[in-house]
């Protein structure tokens, strides 16, 4: 009997390490910002919550994996800037990468910087990758894609709840050879 009360504790901590380190490692294949500007008034609760919902939609971009894109966003999430006919909620952001990715498959999104202050989040963000695919009735020839956009988070209850959003859309109708 006294052999399982040590070796109780003993058990318990490699199962809570294995955890951490599942846990760790779940986090380690996220996006991270070349530049992390942070208000330091800010709980490291809230910190934390707003950076983790803003690193994990730029992976979401990043890989086009749309749990992501539901683990960050809101079920109410608003677009506050967008394009024609693209849909509210995370579902909206989901269409829009699958049909990005139609035309880049190999679509990468790298955070340049990301300001995190109060309730928002600023991320600028850098685009690359190659059309390769189609873009409406356009067949891409593997031709650069490269291009900036920022966004600005509101967040609440650990989530993205809002975003207002501008790409530099003439770059990139120019790189897919739109105009």
């Amino acid at each position: 009997m006294q052999y399982s009360t040590y070796a109780r504790p003993a058990v318990l901590a490699l199962i809570l390490a294995g955890v951490s380190g599942v846990a760790y490692s779940a986090q380690s294949d996220r996006v991270k910002p070349n530049l992390l500007i942070v208000d330091n008034t800010l709980s490291q609760t809230q910190l934390t919550a707003s950076e983790h919902a803003a690193v994990t939609y730029a992976t979401f971009w990043d890989t086009g994996k749309e749990s992501l894109a539901r683990e960050a966003l809101a079920v109410n999430f608003v677009d506050k800037t967008p394009p024609e006919g693209r849909k509210q909620g995370p579902e909206g952001a989901i269409m829009a990468s699958r049909a990005f990715r139609t035309a880049v498959p190999d679509l990468r999104c790298e955070v340049e910087q990301m300001i995190v202050t109060g309730n928002r989040v600023v991320s600028h963000l850098h685009f690359h990758g190659h059309f390769s695919g189609t873009f409406g009735k356009i067949k891409g020839q593997g031709q650069n894609v490269d291009f900036i956009a920022t966004d600005i988070y509101e967040i609440g209850d650990g989530k993205i709840v809002s975003n207002w959003h501008i790409e530099d859309n003439l770059t990139l109708m120019k790189q897919l050879g739109v105009i």
